[in-house]
């Protein structure tokens, strides 16, 4: 079992919400909160917790959306706006007042939509390998991928009526998220590593029920290009030219959709794959120290 812990915070009629930070948090420092990919976990951030120039610089607290790590509800239903603000309740049950928020993929998305719910806790985004849009023609026409195809045989798959105790995500989705996300050819240990944290965290009939709407809501999720015009702070959006999932043509596009922003940048990184944090965990590194170091203080 990772390095979480839990804390119970309201919303839905009440959340057991699983986070973990390589420390004690320290006021005296700016605080990162960091969301991980789809089927990911909180362990997508065991580079930055290990680096230590990144610790003493920032607090590192890592929370898992609904649907994923150690995160649980009762309720079967929920969105990308519900962990947003389960995010935000995670923060005021740790008395974290402000905070800047980096998200990999989903998470990126969830940036977003903490800091138009709650301007004025949130200091900065730093979208990780994302796409701002629904999963639309267009971002396809500029090489994303197609997510209504890609992940429809896992829904119907995890869609059913029966009772299901002997459930768990295939060899052939680990595989498969495994090579978009980290690379096809990751080390062998990391396959491993993430095919078995991947099933361990989807057990039986709940793991079902939550692997599914976890898919549902990446599939069917709601546009934010409307909303783009609301964040009012600093963007910087980190973006790897082998990213297979989401091209760099789409974030060139979408951050000019940042206008009422002090500074939305994207910076591309040379070879990295859609888990940026995980294959250039240095070139992030020095991006987030820099840019929270100049809005943090």
């Amino acid at each position: 079992m990772p390095n979480t812990k839990t804390v119970r915070v309201p919303h839905l009629g009440g959340i057991t919400a699983a986070y973990q930070t390589p420390a004690p948090i320290d006021k005296s420092k700016p605080t990162l909160i960091m969301v991980n990919s789809f089927t990911t976990s909180s362990e997508l951030y065991r580079d930055q917790y290990a680096n230590e120039k990144l610790t003493s610089a920032m607090n590192l607290v890592a929370i898992e959306l609904l649907g994923h790590g150690q995160t649980r509800t009762e309720t079967e239903n929920w969105t990308y706006w519900d962990t947003a603000i389960m995010n935000l309740q995670v923060m005021d049950a740790l008395d974290i007042e402000k905070a800047f928020v980096l998200g990999t993929s989903q998470g990126g998305w969830i940036t977003v939509r903490m800091a138009l719910l709650a301007p004025k806790k949130i200091l900065g985004i730093i979208p990780l390998g994302t796409s701002l849009d629904f999963e639309s023609p267009r971002t396809r026409d500029l090489g994303c991928w197609n997510a209504p195809e890609v992940l429809m045989p896992s829904i119907s798959e995890a869609t059913t009526n029966d009772y299901t105790p002997d459930f768990a995500p295939s060899d052939d989705y680990c595989n498969y998220l495994v090579d978009i996300g980290f690379g096809k050819n990751c080390a062998k240990d990391v396959r491993d590593y993430w095919t078995k944290t991947i099933k361990s965290n989807y057990p039986g009939n709940d793991g079902r029920k939550r692997f599914r709407m976890a898919a549902i809501n990446l599939r069917d999720r709601d546009g934010l290009h409307n909303r783009l015009w609301d964040v009012k702070c600093p963007v910087l959006w980190l973006h790897g030219t082998d990213d297979a999932v989401y091209s760099v043509a789409n974030a060139e596009e979408e951050i000019k959709l940042f206008k009422n922003s002090p500074d939305a940048r994207l910076v591309t990184v040379k070879g990295g794959q859609h888990f940026l944090s995980f294959s250039h965990p240095k070139e992030v590194a020095e991006n987030l120290i820099q840019f929270v170091g100049k809005y943090g203080k």
